[in-house]
Formats: C-alpha cells, sequence, structure tokens
C-alpha cells in the first residue's frame, strides 16, 4: 500500500511551480465566472416563468372576476345591507362591566 502511494501520478496539495500556479488561478476564476453566470441565466429562467405562469393564472381567472363584479354591483343595487365600498368597517374589542349585583355567581 506504501508503495502505491509513493508511486501515484498525483500528489496531494499545493502545486509546486510557479506555473501550475497561475493555472490553478485561472482555473478557479473561471470556475467561479461559470458558476456566477449559470446562476444569473437560472434566475432569468425563473423570472420568465413566474411572470408567464402569473399572466397565464390572471388570463385564467378573468371571467370569475367578472361575475364577482357583478355579484358585487346586483347585492349593491338590491341593498342587502352588506358593507358598501365606501363604507367604512371598524374592527375592536370591548370589556363589558357588570354591576355586582347583576354578575353571576
Amino acid at each position: 500500500m506504501d508503495s502505491a502511494r509513493q508511486h501515484s501520478p498525483f500528489k496531494q496539495g499545493t502545486p509546486s511551480g510557479p506555473l501550475a500556479k497561475v493555472v490553478a488561478f485561472l482555473l478557479s476564476a473561471t470556475f467561479l465566472v461559470m458558476a456566477f453566470m449559470f446562476s444569473l441565466v437560472a434566475l432569468a429562467v425563473v423570472a420568465v416563468v413566474g411572470v408567464v405562469l402569473g399572466g397565464w393564472l390572471w388570463w385564467k381567472t378573468r371571467a370569475l372576476r367578472k361575475q364577482m363584479k357583478e355579484m358585487r354591483e346586483a347585492a349593491q343595487q338590491m341593498g342587502d345591507g352588506g358593507p358598501m365600498p365606501n363604507d367604512q368597517v371598524i374592527e375592536g374589542e370591548f370589556i363589558r362591566e357588570v354591576p355586582p349585583a347583576q354578575r353571576l355567581r
């Protein structure tokens, strides 16, 4: 086993000569640039797919939005007592204080 390690064509560690170090640096820089370019392309593809799917969903739901608008207008004309678009709805809490004589025991 020891003799196989000594005769291996690949050495462990940093490159020995200056030319090997330059080549290693250039290969590393090329790899980083390519990875960055790939991430930009992947991001652009995801953005385009998102916009296309959003447009498709908007197009497919247009009939439903039209129907909801007609129902809202019909309800406003009938005066069903529901909130109108110009009505103000305020949500909140309250505490009811009961005099001691009326409290449940």
